[in-house]
């Protein structure tokens, strides 16, 4: 990726559009209320008496894709079932459409530009840091000790879908840091899990991998744009990751990083290839191109040159971005929240909430969130290594750096890792720990949206100047 880096940064305009910055918050936006649906469904769902069980015992099914004795939904040789196969199959699509969004911030988005970056860059670093030191301080010497890891995520879809509820008055600016930083949080997700979250290691699997992982370098480099290519060579990476011990997330992440990000057309000649399509056009036919009719043999082939033009100009990298986008946002990350976040509240202790686990992951997400985006920010802002974003001030920040301890995908994600359910003490720490990243992520979502209403200004931002 670092040869595309340099390329790409070499054309970079000093002050990039915010059109496709524009795009990413509006998806994650609508994106985050569907997966505020899916959550409430699954809290309702999971207490019914009358379907409970059924809802939990779905989840137990078995997942096959066979051909013959070979089931390509298998770990260690035994099916996937379906919860595993929403947490490490579907998510890695989820991660896959993870890595091509860092890819592109990388390449012409907020983190081309190291002091356009710098700023939600330590908000994020301080926002990990803050709260894994609290949860261990809470949790040191206790069984669950090992979560430390659950409250250092921000949910992009939820805080955004928080910062849509007040429209216009927010600062695309401020929009745009919160956005930055959930990027730059699941890149600290993906470092751990990959560090932290790998069993017993299968060499052979990894070297396999590694060589198709190369084969798309090579296809990157060699200017191969079949989407279907990396696609295809990817769930081959991922089926190997799956066996070999790593998470087989981390297997869409390097994916998406071999993904090229430069089109087939130059947008010099998509233009060229336009306008000469365009000018056989010409005012004679305006009036019979008035009417609806079916179009001529010839006419045809010129809108299809466009048409196969336009599809050239976009690269690889942007195209399956938006094409993952609405399926990830509005169906694998809700179904996700379904499968998970249904917690049966008979069997808890009402005392939980304010002891052990959930009260770590509450403290962790609501304080340490909160202490370390806005504090890790204020110190960059002070010491002149970054500029605040524009039409924002401290409270403003504070409210975002609040919105910040909306843990909920990533932590629930990292709560399943930590503690899998297959013991009777690893299932009420699940438990206890999806309570806490529930509680958590609501707090904050409602002091944040609080402190906003209360800070914002009270009239409509026109987002035009901020360009």
């Amino acid at each position: 990726m670092s040869t595309e880096i340099k390329k790409q940064k070499d054309n970079v305009e000093p002050h990039p559009p915010f059109y496709a910055a524009r795009q990413a918050i509006r998806r994650h936006a609508t994106g985050g209320n569907v997966l505020i649906f899916a959550t409430i469904l699954a809290l309702i769902v999971a207490n019914l008496p009358w379907i409970n069980q059924h809802y939990f015992d779905f989840w137990t099914q078995e997942v096959r894709l066979q051909l013959g004795d070979f089931n390509f939904f298998s770990h260690a040789g035994h099916p996937m079932s379906v919860l595993a196969f929403i947490n490490d199959a579907l998510m890695a699509i989820f991660f896959f459409s993870i890595g091509l969004e860092i890819k592109r911030e990388v390449l012409v988005g907020e983190l081309s530009s190291f002091k356009q970056a710098l700023l939600p860059i330590m908000g994020a670093i301080g926002g990990m840091a803050v709260p894994v030191g609290i949860y261990y301080l809470m949790s040191k010497g206790t069984d669950y000790v090992d979560g430390a890891a659950i409250p250092m995520a921000t949910d992009i879809a939820f805080s955004l879908g928080v910062l849509a509820m007040l429209g216009k008055r927010v600062p695309l600016s401020v929009k745009i840091f919160l956005t930055t930083l959930a990027v730059v949080d699941d890149i600290g997700g993906i470092i751990v899990i990959a560090a932290f979250y790998s069993t017993h290691i299968e060499i052979v699997y990894l070297l396999y991998a590694a060589g198709l992982l190369l084969i798309l370098l090579l296809g990157s480099a060699f200017h191969i744009k079949s989407k279907t290519f990396y696609l295809f060579i990817g769930g081959i990476v991922w089926f190997l990751f799956l066996n070999s011990g790593v998470h087989p997330t981390i297997a869409g992440v390097l994916v998406a990083f071999c993904v090229p990000a430069t089109p087939v057309f130059a947008p010099k000649r998509y233009i060229r290839i336009i306008r000469s399509s365009i000018s056989h056009f010409n005012q004679e036919d305006d009036e019979s191109l008035n009417q609806r009719k079916i179009l001529s043999k010839m006419q045809m082939n010129w809108l299809k040159q466009i048409e196969s033009a336009s599809d050239k100009v976009i690269s690889p990298l942007q195209e399956l971005e938006d094409l993952l986008h609405p399926i990830v946002n509005n169906y694998i990350i809700p179904l996700f929240a379904f499968a998970n976040a249904g917690i049966y509240f008979l069997n808890l202790d009402a005392s939980a909430i304010v002891q052990g686990i959930s009260l770590a992951i509450i403290c962790g997400l609501v304080l340490g969130k909160f202490i370390g985006i806005f504090v890790f920010s204020w110190i960059t802002v002070k010491l002149h290594l970054a500029p605040m974003p524009h039409h924002s001030n401290w409270k403003i920040m504070g409210a975002v750096a609040m919105l910040g301890g909306i843990g909920f995908t990533v932590s629930l994600f990292i709560a399943n890792l930590t503690f899998p359910g297959n013991d009777s003490n690893s299932l009420i720490l699940l438990n206890e720990a999806k309570l806490g990243i529930v509680i958590g992520s609501l707090l904050s979502g409602i002091l944040g949206f609080i402190l906003l209403q209360t800070f914002l200004p009270k009239k409509a931002l026109d987002d035009e100047t901020e360009e």
